[in-house]
């Protein structure tokens, strides 16, 4: 089966990986394209558009409806929350199936979604590859075994200078991992940075952001003991490893019901 694909957020950075992973997969088909009004106002396509003519005739557009009418799959990579849900609530209420990797969303716009994806089909995952994906079930796994052993648990994350939201969703998505396994609510023991002198509550999360150059994406989660430390690391290097995630989850969420918000642990069976 063809899978027919929108993206939204097209001439972004990932948004031109998921463009040509996309073009390059025999089970994928580009139907449309999304982009912000000053963007797509400039271009009659998105061949003209990216200057590529692989993909001339395929319509860029600010319009969600325009561009999901002929598509199976809305691919969401908005570099905004708010443009994601609205582009979202549109293709539920069109019948059509999402997979979300914009990043940022506030507690009440993660609220939104699940309310969405009880009508529609929706998934959602801070990060699509699947290594990442794999350290979410490493971190939940060690965070159950040494949550009773007196360890100290942080969180470091490093991007490239020009992402906008911090920490990254990646980091955010650990925390409440750990959060979870140790019975807490995330807001009461996150710590976003250290100033000052005081000293470390024992059920501090700290998780800590730093911005700079071309970093990719690289997370680490920490787990202090005394007399030794336990880290968890993963290193995105290409941006590549997200769009094929991003592509696979859309074939796979494309016969897949309504009634639950899904994740990347879903597409990987974990």
């Amino acid at each position: 089966m063809t899978v027919k694909v929108a993206v939204s957020g097209a001439l972004g950075r990932m948004g031109k990986r998921i463009l040509n992973i996309a073009y390059n997969d025999p089970q994928v088909e580009i139907c449309g394209t999304l982009e912000s009004p000053k963007n797509a106002q400039k271009f009659s396509d998105l061949g003209e558009a990216l200057n590529d003519t692989r993909f001339k005739g395929i319509p860029l557009t600010s319009n969600p409806e325009e561009a999901l009418k002929n598509c199976n799959v809305l691919i969401e990579f908005a570099n905004s929350t708010a443009a994601a849900i609205e582009h979202t609530q549109k293709a539920v209420e069109l019948g059509k199936k999402v997979v979300i990797g914009t990043t940022g969303f506030s507690k009440e716009e993660l609220s939104k979604l699940e309310e969405l994806a009880k009508k529609g089909t929706v998934l959602f995952s801070p990060n699509m590859s699947l290594g990442v994906n794999l350290l979410f079930k490493l971190v939940e796994l060690t965070t159950r075994v040494l949550k009773n052993h007196d360890f100290d648990i942080e969180i470091g994350e490093i991007h490239h200078r020009f992402k906008k939201d911090a920490p990254s969703g990646t980091a955010m998505k650990l925390a409440e991992i750990i959060a979870k396994e140790l019975g807490k609510e995330l807001e009461e023991i996150a710590v976003y940075g250290r100033k000052g002198h005081y000293e470390r509550k024992k059920d501090d999360l700290g998780i800590m952001t730093f911005r700079g150059g071309d970093v990719v994406g690289e997370h680490t989660v920490y787990f202090f003991g005394f007399g030794e430390r336990l880290e968890l690391t993963h290193r995105a290097t290409n941006r590549d490893i997200f769009a094929k995630g991003a592509v696979e989850a859309a074939k796979w969420i494309a016969d897949k019901p309504a009634g639950k918000l899904y994740n990347m642990f879903d597409v990987l069976g974990l």
